[in-house]
């Protein structure tokens, strides 16, 4: 794959069996929280995407062992807590990555400097900032509290922390922090987010209370615990499965499976919406892996009909919605998706990018504030138009949805910047192709 960009075009059937790489927001969180245990994590399924190739390295520089075993299989040996690093902590592209780590290491008497690429020196850190300074934590750079930053960790107090915005990174940077902040940790979280730091926090062995009260929640974690080093199977990941599964339901006379996706329910929100669109979504082999349950989901092309999404659904499928605004552009009727405010901080103004290349797709779409308004029309003897060469500002998911889009389109669809889908998918072009994709360079 070269950077002159990718084109998919329509061709026929998608059809075959196929695994979704590691889920990424646990990738991040085994390798920390393995750095930070005590004895020897073994990590097997971890996302081996750029994203989480940085943590990896940022907690070797924190003074974990941190080895490769084989593919996907990884062996972290902690020393109980971080060590002061003699560089500079360079997170790429990781918003999850830089936060959690952030708030891991401010529990630590250390000085760190952290940075990333151009798309994460653009996006928001004061919603981790200033939690973790009510903590005790300093942090000195940027005005607006973008990186490059520098953190000073150490001494720090007990937080009773309400979370202003619905953000899993929040408060996992919170809770981190109070595994070493005297008096530990409570988290008040009124709408309820991805818990995989919690499930995690009681795998490596410790104490976590949650407590709902009048409809908010609670996440307690008590003071002065020890993480110990565990065995961690991650599943596959449902924003990465969601490509090749609309893929099928949109293009004519597909079937294609995908195995070992999470399914934890405060992560499922696409697959909910799909079926209510009437997708024909099939959820077989349900098991428990590391805590958490995954199966096989098998996805058959679908005549679609546009939904209004509840606001309440987006903690539960904020990554998804670019690839459900294709699958909605492909559906009867229109789709309304609001209270998706997030996705303007994401690694690009999500709303503001779907809606150009969709439109630029012959796709009726309005944009909103805080949501965005597809109007599909699409059928199988009447394809959407396509034809477009999409701007994704180096955001994976932007240009993953509108190679998915150009599969069922008239006319081929190109986007720019195809490199930075390994950030999240390493192989999603060979998958793709696996499966009967149209997907090559632009000529």
């Amino acid at each position: 794959m070269t950077s002159a960009g990718l084109t998919a075009r329509r061709g026929g059937p998608l059809r075959g069996r196929v695994r979704a790489p590691g889920d990424k927001s646990i990738s991040h969180r085994a390798l920390i929280f393995g750095a930070l245990a005590n004895g020897v994590t073994e990590v097997e399924g971890l996302l081996e995407g750029e994203d989480v190739k940085r943590s990896a390295q940022a907690m070797a520089a924190f003074g974990a062992e941190v080895e490769r075993l084989g593919e996907g299989h990884w062996r972290v040996v902690g020393k109980g807590g971080f060590a002061e690093p003699s560089d500079v902590i360079d997170c790429g592209n990781a918003g999850t990555g830089v936060r959690l780590i952030m708030g891991a290491a401010a529990g630590f008497d250390l000085a760190a400097t952290f940075t990333g690429d151009a798309s994460l020196r653009g996006r928001p850190m004061n919603r981790v900032l200033n939690p973790l300074r009510e903590m005790g934590a300093v942090f000195l750079g940027r005005s607006g509290g973008r990186l490059p930053l520098t953190l000073q960790g150490g001494g720090l107090k007990r937080i009773a922390y309400r979370l202003p915005m619905a953000s899993a990174q929040v408060k996992s940077a919170v809770l981190l922090a109070g595994l070493h902040a005297e008096g530990g940790a409570l988290v008040i979280e009124p709408e309820a987010t991805r818990d995989h730091t919690e499930r995690m926090l009681r795998g490596f062995g410790a104490t976590v209370n949650v407590e709902i009260i009048d409809g908010v929640g609670h996440i307690d974690l008590p003071g002065g615990q020890v993480l110990t080093g565990t065995h961690v199977r991650v599943p596959g990941d449902p924003s990465s499965a969601a490509f090749p599964l609309v893929a099928a339901l949109i293009t004519p006379g597909s079937e294609v499976t995908v195995e070992g996706v999470l399914l934890n329910p405060l992560r499922t929100g696409l697959f909910t919406t799909l079926k209510e669109m009437g997708a024909d979504l099939e959820i077989t082999n349900i098991r428990v892996e590391s805590g958490e349950e995954v199966g096989d989901i098998t996805a058959r092309y679908s005549d679609l009909a546009g939904v209004e999404v509840p606001p309440e659904r987006a903690p539960s499928m904020i990554d998804e919605y670019p690839i459900l605004a294709v699958a909605a552009a492909h559906a009867r009727g229109a789709t309304h998706m609001r209270g998706i405010g997030e996705m303007r901080v994401k690694e690009s103004d999500r709303i503001a990018l779907m809606a150009a290349g969709l439109a630029a797709c012959g796709i009726g779409v309005e944009e909103e504030p805080e949501g965005l308004i597809v109007v599909g029309a699409a059928k199988a003897n009447h394809p959407a138009r396509g034809g477009a060469r999409v701007v994704t500002k180096g955001d994976h998911r932007i240009a993953m949805s509108h190679l998915v889009m150009g599969l069922a389109s008239d006319q081929p669809v190109s986007v720019d910047e195809p490199g930075m889908i390994a950030t999240s998918f390493p192989g999603f072009v060979q998958m793709m192709v696996g499966l009967g994709a149209d997907l090559g360079e632009t000529a």
